[in-house]
């Protein structure tokens, strides 16, 4: 594996020290971490708010087996990179950016009793959105489409109906790094999420035109909802009671219910809604428009829009600092990541990315912010 200089500042347990000015941050290490639990060593406080810090590059990892679609952080210091077919596997990085395992895509359907008559059982997938569940124990990953004898994983942006093939969902177990589950699911998902109450796994599934709704407790998916043309961002409410889902062809947010599994259409989500992140308090809901270049913070109970940005052309992903004060919003033809205070929706910074930014997530113990570059590398950077 390639790998660039990295450029970190020195943190020695959980004393701050201080240095002189200059032109460059000085190198130095960060304490080995273990595969399954979090780093011993930490950024200490600092006394300032994440809308008061500045981005700065500190790792860029590049590696012939990577070609990221998205990178999801566990929530335990492994890194999840969806590599989709052009890899074939998920590539799982550690604190330090190094490499851990390698988990390849090909299963065998049968094993799982999820083969189908007529079709290969040995297929491949080709990992695109990850999702873990709320102890960190397992990874879910969605498969774009599967590969194999009788099976069609042809599919397109304009993509729709209901005669395309299914597709799958793994579970990853998190300790060992197996696939323990292969749960079906509609044609094409995409994005993924896990309820905080660990009951569901959400799925948008973008050609079906649909929404999985997996139980958790049987590993199953338990009801199909219809949503509209090409469903894809996610954002679960705090009390898992809402899930709220992007209809990109639509133009609109769906609002399912998880109890009943009724819904609600939400109007001023804007052109071409992509992902969504929910405020800490669940009081706003923010969505990018990736034709429209913009992220939009709405009121999701009145269905009103609070304020807009433009940030970029084609802004894809977002993630939220755990204060909730930043926005961090990736734009794929800008080559750009902008960091977007909430408070008033402006931007204060913006930091150039490797080629095609399309992923994004962040490391709340370590304030980083790690983004996956189509073109083939990863991103790190640390909110000082």
């Amino acid at each position: 594996m390639k790998r660039l200089p990295i450029i970190i500042y020195l943190v020695i347990g959980l004393t701050a020290c201080t240095q002189a000015e200059t032109t460059q941050a000085p190198i130095s290490t960060i304490a080995e971490t273990t595969t399954t639990t979090t780093t011993t060593t930490l950024v200490p406080p600092d006394g300032k708010h994440s809308d008061e810090r500045e981005l700065v590059l500190v790792d860029t990892i590049s590696s012939d087996e990577l070609r990221p679609k998205s990178i999801v952080h566990s929530g335990n210091g492994l890194f999840f990179s969806q590599n989709m077919m052009y890899r074939h596997n998920i590539s799982v990085f550690d604190r330090q950016g190094k490499l851990v395992t390698t988990i390849d895509d090909k299963v065998d359907l049968k094993a799982f009793g999820a083969d189908i008559p007529g079709r290969s059982s040995v297929v491949r997938g080709s990992p695109v959105e990850a999702a873990f569940s709320p102890d960190t124990q397992f990874g879910y990953v969605s498969n774009y489409a599967m590969y194999g004898k009788g099976w069609d994983p042809s599919a397109d942006d304009t993509c729709q109906g209901k005669d395309r093939d299914q597709s799958f969902v793994y579970r990853v177990n998190t300790s060992t790094f197996a696939i323990d589950q292969v749960i079906g699911v509609g044609a094409v998902p995409k994005y993924l999420a896990v309820s905080p109450n660990n009951k569901f796994v959400v799925v948008s599934n973008f050609c079906s035109l649909d929404v999985s709704i997996i139980d958790v407790a049987t590993g199953s998916e338990v009801k199909r909802i219809e949503v509209g043309l090409h469903p894809r961002g996610i954002a679960i409410t705090n009390d898992s009671s809402v899930a709220y889902v992007t209809v990109m062809g639509g133009g609109v947010i769906v609002a399912i219910n998880l109890n009943d599994y009724s819904t609600r259409t939400l109007k001023s989500s804007g052109y071409t809604p992509r992902h969504l992140v929910l405020s800490p308090d669940n009081s706003i809901l923010y969505v990018s428009n990736n034709l429209a270049g913009t992220v939009r913070a709405i009121d999701p109970i009145a269905d009103t829009l609070i304020q807009s940005v433009t940030t970029g052309i084609q802004p894809r992903t977002m993630v939220m600092s755990d204060d909730g004060l930043s926005l961090y919003v990736v734009n794929y033809r800008s080559d750009n990541l902008v960091k977007v205070r909430t408070s008033d929706m402006q931007i204060i910074q913006t930091i150039k990315t490797g080629h095609h930014p399309v992923g994004i997530t962040y490391d709340a113990e370590m304030r980083r912010v790690w983004v996956a570059n189509y073109s083939g590398t990863l991103s790190v950077f640390e909110d000082r």
